[in-house]
């Protein structure tokens, strides 16, 4: 690989004696990584089912490699939404940010969405988690991300951070930054980004994380951890960005990510190779010890950058005002359900308070409990797509099926993985079944995952998997 003189000549200056071992990770391949969605499934569980060859990441538990002659995105358990595809270093931002049941949860930077997945997954269903990303066109494929991960409890927004701070003062308990970056960390897996890399360089990307990280922490509540990564490492980039929040914030402080010796004995957890912060790069506090660097000539993985932060409880300075609970967080809408919608709605076997229900446009939203006002700003899917309101009818979304658990309903139709319907189906094609059903809309799954809804009536069956997630 014909790497950038400059960045050469900078990684030997940093590294010094160990710039040989480094330069010999380009002669290596890169490593495929899938991360197992906690919502839908174990990891236990899925390595009895999973139909390729799969080895633990020794530092996420729920993270394997694959082999990556391998195409497991082409499995329709990929398309029940039982894994991620993700670079295994990239795994680890998400894995270290501890979240609790409840926690209001920021992803500012968020698309594709491999972070904001695992961080639903985490929440379990309870909580707020508002994933965000200022591209809109890549705030689609994180949409459908969110959406085909079974995610209930999510907002997804496309809009400026500066613009956030407007809405979500001191609101949230974490928040992850995978701040927009040089890319070093990454020449190997996708050698593309080394032109972008001579086309804007350090300083660039830079600007943006300062930016970037000064209003996360506007919107972090005293006693809140906020998780900064990056895939460079570049000193500026990441040691120089932490030492740049701590000097405007002095209530911010890097603490130790690492879980403890029980954590890593409970779920087998290692983090050999794992390298420290470099405080002397940038002439900046012993605390950024505590940030991690990951090389790939340490560890079976890209370089990344990653810095767990708090922000201090009783810091003496003046704070901005929470941002207030809204009744009515979308505004003005018509929260009048039909008959057709109710009689569904109430067939589901999930907790579904009323209060929490939104009709905008005939269609019907489930609210994550306490967001506050969000009208004004660019909003992508506001809490879980329920389904439509249309004449006489009631049509559940695809974003509905891939939430469910088959415990969530009666009607399923189940296939085996081997049935040739199943790939049919995820093709939008037609299908027959054998066997008599009553009308109605019925969930097919492949074994026992959700894949979409099929509706059956008088004996005829129309395939309503959701065309722009189609197999292609």
């Amino acid at each position: 690989m014909n790497l950038p003189k400059l960045f050469e000549d900078r990684m030997r200056e940093l590294m010094g004696e160990e710039y040989e071992e480094y330069l010999q990770c380009y002669s290596k391949p890169h490593f495929g990584g899938l991360r197992v969605n906690t919502l839908k499934t174990t990891p236990e569980e899925f390595e009895s089912i999973c139909p390729f060859s799969i080895k633990r990441i020794p530092w996420v538990k729920n993270g394997y490699y694959y082999d990556t002659n391998q195409q497991p995105s082409k499995h329709p358990f990929y398309y029940a939404g039982l894994y991620y595809i993700q670079e295994p270093s990239a795994m680890t931002p998400a894995s270290l940010l501890p979240i609790n049941k409840g926690d209001k949860v920021l992803d500012i930077c968020a698309a594709p969405g491999g972070k904001s997945t695992e961080l639903g997954a985490k929440l379990g269903g309870d909580g707020i988690l508002i994933t965000n990303d200022i591209s809109n066109s890549r705030a689609k494929a994180l949409l459908k991300n969110v959406e085909l991960f079974g995610i209930r409890n999510s907002v997804v927004l496309s809009e400026a951070p500066n613009k956030l701070v407007e809405y979500f003062p001191e609101y949230f308990d974490k928040i992850l930054i995978d701040a927009p970056c040089s890319g070093e960390g990454m020449f190997r897996k996708s050698p593309s980004i080394i032109k972008n890399w001579e086309q804007y360089g350090v300083e660039y990307y830079n600007k943006l994380q300062k930016d970037i990280i000064l209003y996360a922490a506007k919107m972090l509540k005293p006693g809140g951890y906020m998780l900064y990564s990056t895939c460079t490492f570049s000193p500026e980039e990441n040691e120089g960005t932490i030492s740049y929040l701590m000097e405007q914030y002095p209530e911010f402080h890097v603490v130790n990510s690492l879980p403890n010796s029980e954590t890593r004995k409970a779920f087998g957890l290692s983090y050999e190779g794992f390298d420290t912060g470099k405080p002397d790069w940038v002439k900046g506090k012993e605390e950024l010890k505590h940030c991690i660097r990951l090389w790939p000539h340490k560890i079976d993985g890209e370089g990344h950058f990653i810095a767990l932060l708090h922000k201090e409880a009783n810091f003496n300075m003046e704070h901005n005002a929470s941002a207030p609970v809204s009744s009515n967080p979308m505004g003005k809408s018509k929260n009048i359900l039909t008959d057709e919608a109710l009689d569904f709605i109430k067939n589901l076997k999930f907790p579904i308070a009323q209060d929490r229900l939104v009709v905008h446009e005939e269609r019907v939203y489930l609210l994550p409990d306490g967001l506050p006002n969000l009208k004004g700003l660019r909003i992508l899917r506001q809490g879980l797509l329920l389904g439509e309101m249309k004449k006489l009818r009631f049509e559940p979304s695809q974003a509905l099926a891939s939430a469910l658990l088959t415990s969530d309903y009666d009607k399923i139709i189940h296939l085996s993985i081997d049935d040739p319907n199943v790939i049919r189906y995820l093709k939008c094609e037609s299908i027959e079944l054998e066997g008599n059903y009553e009308d109605g809309w019925y969930l097919i799954c492949v074994e026992e995952y959700p894949l979409g809804w099929i509706k059956i009536a008088k004996d005829n069956y129309k395939n309503k998997y959701l065309p722009g997630w189609r197999w292609v």
